[in-house]
């Protein structure tokens, strides 16, 4: 090799070693929940599973408890413009975009695992219905166990509606609002972030919240009483991405997360433990120092079924649009 030819070969080897391998695509998975709730977990086990499939060639990460600033609230307003890649989406959060989202399954009004499971499939076609209008697509879900809401309190047992119209209430949707308005109990929203001081320093005096996520946010620092008030089924956690760059996505790419989602729904859509999991998380909460107390009256929880009742058709009809026929979908399902 005569002296130009090493020179050469010398100075593309170290131009070689100057630029820098091709760095694989990141995708940001957005989490409003905290890092200790136990669907996180399995939000991580979803991304682990997509980032072993695609092997380093396009991988995700898991941003949660709201790291990335992003309100929950406004998923359909960042999502569709680009600000994250992927992000968990929960229809109640979303009514003041889409009211029709938020009258789909009002919580309290399917209260049995068996009409929940009717319910599921025509929930998730509508889901998908709804999302595609605002330019999401839904890549996978993950489901919400049959929880258990209970009322607690900072200063004395409340365990009765008649107690409780006494008191100021957190809640965290606008149908709960409305549920226990018509009961004549005084609810206001606040945030999940914010129920910590809001029970600490009294601007309420006790929260809407179920037992098995309660020592998630330390409420047994801030309460002393809880009663059981009501089973809740919601509608289940979405995950979902622009509509654009999902129909842009390579295939591999989709089928590594169309995987990882059915791996993700299968693992959570199961119900048979909640009983236990729920009584477990109780036994917790009396050794944190909350005292137990009886549940409400069946006669109180009637009441509370009728008044979720009345506010899902007032809702619904107030919403317009698609949410009457959604409504009366859901209600097809459940054979009512």
């Amino acid at each position: 090799m005569n002296k130009i030819s090493r020179i050469l070969a010398v100075s593309l080897t170290g131009l070689s070693l100057t630029i820098p391998a091709a760095v694989a695509e990141e995708w940001r998975f957005n989490n409003f929940l905290p890092e200790t709730r136990p669907e996180t977990a399995e939000l991580e086990k979803f991304t682990a599973d997509v980032n072993e499939a695609l092997a380093g060639e396009t991988t995700v990460k898991i941003y949660s408890g709201g790291s990335l600033g992003l309100p929950n609230t406004d998923t359909l307003r960042f999502l569709p413009k680009g600000a994250v890649e992927m992000s968990l989406m929960w229809a109640n959060y979303l009514g003041r975009d889409a009211p029709a989202l938020s009258s789909v399954v009002v919580q309290g009004t399917i209260g049995s695992i068996e009409e929940f499971e009717k319910a599921i499939p025509t929930v998730r076609e509508i889901y998908e219905e709804e999302f595609k209008e605002w330019g999401v697509s839904s890549v996978g879900y993950a489901a919400i166990p049959m929880l258990s809401v209970s009322v607690f309190c900072r200063d004395e047992p409340v365990r009765t509606i008649e107690d409780l119209k006494s008191k100021k209430l957190r809640v965290w949707a606008r149908d709960q609002v409305e549920t226990f308005t018509r009961l004549g109990v005084a609810a206001q929203i606040i945030p999940q972030e914010d129920m910590y001081v809001a029970m600490k320093t009294g601007v309420v005096d006790c929260a809407l919240y179920p037992a098995l996520y309660a020592h998630t946010v330390s409420l047994q620092e801030v309460s002393k009483y809880a009663s059981f008030l009501y089973p809740m089924a919601s509608g289940p956690y979405v995950i979902g991405v622009s509509t654009e760059r999902w129909d842009k996505t390579d295939d591999k790419v989709k089928a590594a997360v169309a995987k990882a989602a059915d791996d993700l729904w299968n693992r959570t859509n199961q119900y048979d433990d909640d009983l236990e999991r729920e009584l477990a998380a109780r036994e917790k909460l009396v050794e944190g120092g909350i005292v137990w107390g009886e549940d409400f009256p069946q006669e109180d929880r009637d009441q509370f079924v009728s008044s979720v009742t009345e506010t899902w058709k007032m809702l619904a009809e107030e919403a317009g649009g698609n949410a009457p026929a959604y409504r009366e979908r859901v209600l097809k399902a459940l054979g009512r």
